[in-house]
């Protein structure tokens, strides 16, 4: 089954289409008319329920952090997932490495 969901109540938002086997989406019909919410709601509400149960994991927040030193995602993302005094000190740790690097490209040049 094709599922669009769109957030209409938030200002930054994102259309996302995305395909679930339909007894996800019956079972997500089923909650949303239990819960005199849209299917939409519903689906917000069970990714923001896996976020806050995933980002306690320390695994989690160590893959999170290696996505962020190999460039994969941004800073703002970073600090989305570990909070912000965590992740200047990633920022900060990054950077140190990074001038290592080139100061050892440098040194090898010589």
């Amino acid at each position: 089954m094709y599922i669009v969901c769109t957030e209409v109540l938030e200002v930054n938002t994102t259309r996302v289409n995305f395909r679930l086997p339909e007894k996800l989406v019956e079972k997500a019909d089923v909650a949303a008319e239990v819960s005199r919410k849209n299917r939409t709601e519903v689906i917000k509400d069970a990714l923001r329920e896996y976020f806050e149960d995933v980002e306690d994991s320390e695994k989690f927040k160590e893959d999170v952090i290696e996505l962020y030193l190999d460039d994969r995602i941004s800073f703002e993302v970073l600090k989305e997932f570990i909070g912000r005094q965590d992740a200047e000190s990633v920022r900060a740790s990054k950077n140190i490495l990074e001038q290592g690097e080139e100061l050892a490209g440098e040194l090898a040049d010589l």
